[in-house]
């Protein structure tokens, strides 16, 4: 893995990096995945933005298996992947992260300059008044209104959700806006939803910045990330892909390697660093080299 991973380092050595994340760089912290090699093996369907606003069963579903699935989220630490990005970003060898994560682990990990292409967990919002709750406080109140769902197990989603049990859903008090009692929603992209457009311009600003494309953990199945790798390609800007699995971005890059995150991003890191530390001393050398020399 070295040898590809230095492949990569090198094409990225000197250019102004974005990283565009996927699922797949939080796995390693505990959060599953739709479309990894371990969800093939247990496919999960996701919940769309029309059933959930056209279905109060469809909401029963959702927030009765987010009550049971956040504690999962809400305890997710970043990981070695995480960490690495974060380390670059700060030694400037990235200049950003645009992530298709929900999770906030990003910025957890130190990452600064990160654009939530599909929103993030932490809040809700009324779809009516657009009064924002957090999502610490929602679960206690959940769990105030339906007690008997405490001790609720379950098949935890990419989206902090998990599978719940269809006969007791009637029984569940889906959680509505205290302000208006309006629907209130996670304050995420669902599935069949647009990302904003203020989000998209956003993230598109800092591809402009870039040279070259980082893509870590995604699929690129869902078009919002896909179509960062298709820009860059029309710009002329290089795209390096490090993810488990097949991508449907893989014809478009210039470096591809198969491998889990939490190796791949810190020997990247390690290499890219490296090499920027030594660029920076020569630079310096080269200055102190042309000062004139003091003479008395």
């Amino acid at each position: 893995m070295h040898e590809a991973v230095a492949g990569i380092a090198r094409l990225l050595r000197g250019r102004r990096v974005l990283l565009l994340s996927g699922a797949g760089i939080s796995t390693e912290s505990g959060i599953p995945d739709y479309r990894g090699p371990a969800a093939r093996a247990r496919p999960v369907t996701p919940l769309t933005y029309r059933e959930f606003m056209g279905s109060s069963e469809a909401r029963a579903r959702y927030w009765s298996g987010s009550l049971v699935g956040w504690p999962r989220i809400a305890r997710a630490a970043p990981n070695r992947g995480h960490a690495a990005a974060a380390r670059m970003e700060e030694a400037g060898a990235l200049l950003g992260v645009v992530t298709q994560n929900v999770d906030g682990l990003h910025q957890a990990a130190g990452s600064r300059r990160v654009v939530e292409l599909h929103g993030s967990l932490a809040t809700a919002a009324c779809t009516d008044c657009g009064t924002v709750v957090s999502r610490a406080e929602l679960q206690l109140r959940m769990l105030s209104e339906n007690p008997a769902w405490a001790s609720a197990g379950g098949r935890t989603a990419p989206d902090g959700d998990a599978a719940s049990a269809a006969a007791a859903l009637p029984a569940f008090i889906v959680p509505a806006c205290t302000a208006c009692g309006g629907i209130l929603k996670p304050r995420v992209v669902f599935f069949g939803e647009n990302v904003p457009a203020v989000v998209s311009e956003a993230a598109f600003a800092m591809l402009r910045e870039a040279d070259a494309l980082l893509v870590a953990g995604s699929s690129l199945a869902v078009y919002s990330g896909f179509r960062f790798v298709l820009r860059a390609g029309r710009e002329g800007k290089p795209v390096a892909i490090v993810t488990m699995g097949p991508t449907r971005g893989d014809s478009h890059a210039a470096a591809r390697l198969d491998a889990p995150l939490g190796e791949a991003l810190p020997l990247l890191a390690e290499l890219l660093l490296t090499s920027r530390l030594t660029q920076d001393e020569e630079a310096c050398g080269s200055r102190s080299s042309r000062q004139p020399r003091w003479q008395g």
